[in-house]
């Protein structure tokens, strides 16, 4: 019976080292998937900042402003204002943005879109914009008035 006891031993013994191996195999496929699902999915880089994420996320956040037409940003950042002529913004093809630009020239309406003026904040809603697109959304507003 010793014989017996010995195999039968020795068998809970590989068995319980099996079910041990197993749950170690488990545990760290768990783990993994535990960290595969609480990972970030991207990175937040502010244009301008060399520091952040690689060489291709800067040429990503630089190419999303670039290129944007002045329509284009007339309708993402203005128009909510400039359309209804809300708190005395020069109303969207009225002839006021007109008689501004002969009042005041390009450089003055691009100080006032710049630096903000009355409740216009400055660069109005569009921070991201650049002084050529506040131009040309200047201008588009000037074509179209």
């Amino acid at each position: 019976m010793n014989k017996f006891v010995a195999k039968a031993a020795s068998a809970l013994c590989t068995l319980g080292l099996g079910v041990v191996l197993a749950t170690a195999v488990n545990a760290a496929a768990d783990r993994d998937a535990i960290i595969e699902r609480i990972k970030p999915h991207g990175q937040i880089c502010v244009q301008g900042d060399d520091t952040c994420g690689t060489p291709a996320a800067a040429a990503v956040a630089a190419s999303s402003s670039a290129g944007r037409s002045g329509a284009d940003i007339y309708n993402r950042s203005c128009a909510a204002c400039h359309g209804s002529g809300i708190l005395g913004a020069p109303k969207f093809g009225d002839g006021a943005m007109t008689a501004r630009l002969n009042d005041h020239g390009m450089d003055g309406l691009m100080a006032n879109a710049i630096n903000g003026i009355n409740a216009m904040p400055p660069k109005g809603t569009c921070n991201d914009c650049s002084d050529d697109e506040i131009q040309s959304t200047i201008q588009y507003m000037l074509d179209n008035d």
